[in-house]
């Protein structure tokens, strides 16, 4: 299947260049099978191979990300939780529990877990839809899919572009990336927490300042 999905993608790029990128990535992000740690390395070794610029590239693949968050994102506001489940069953290659465990992780992160959750293979596209079910404001939702889609869009571009013809060695290691950078920006979430409820615990206690 992976073989198939590589040879597509590849023509989808040397046809259209850039906006090709955009298309598989918005694929990607709305039908989670298609894994971005293979498209986003080819990606780069296309634009390495002159078929586009590789800034092209990276903005194309992090505009596909957002439409196809959005997708996901308003299917998730319309739908429901339970519809859901049912259709991740009914779908190739997605279950309920994939609902569940993205659902899951919104609850444990906050909004802030669509960020975080945009560079966590298994999570990256799942996780606009427990967004979209609690309603969560699309200009939020915008900024953290956009910032955290562009990290991982333009280091897997940009390793795929340097690795040349040994673009697909990046796959290899992406689970572990994937974990360290999971413990790095929860830890730096929890540091941006503490340090805003100490800022507001300084501010209600300073008293008001004397006329």
């Amino acid at each position: 299947m992976l073989d198939a999905i590589t040879t597509w993608v590849t023509s989808l790029m040397e046809t259209l260049g850039a906006p090709g990128v955009g298309i598989a990535i918005f694929l990607e992000s709305a039908f989670p099978p298609i894994p971005s740690e293979l498209v986003l390395p080819l990606a780069g070794f296309t634009a390495s191979q002159g078929s586009m610029s590789l800034i092209a590239a990276m903005v194309w693949a992090t505009a596909g990300s957002l439409l196809g968050a959005y997708l996901l994102y308003f299917v998730g506001h319309a739908v429901g939780a339970e519809h859901l489940r049912k259709v991740a069953d009914w779908m190739w290659l997605t279950e309920a529990e994939d609902v569940d465990k993205s659902i899951a992780w919104f609850d444990k992160y906050g909004s802030a877990s669509v960020f975080i959750g945009r560079m966590v293979p298994g999570i990256r596209s799942l996780v606009s839809i427990p967004a979209g079910i609690d309603r969560m404001g699309l200009v939020t939702f915008t900024a953290w899919t956009v910032l955290g889609s562009a990290i991982w869009n333009v280091l897997l571009v940009y390793l795929g572009f340097t690795l040349g013809e040994n673009w697909h060695r990046v796959t290899e290691y992406m689970e572990e990336f994937s974990f360290i950078v999971k413990i790095i920006l929860v830890v730096a979430v929890v540091a941006l927490t503490v340090w805003l409820v100490r800022r507001q615990s300084k501010k209600k206690n300073t008293p008001p300042a004397s006329q």
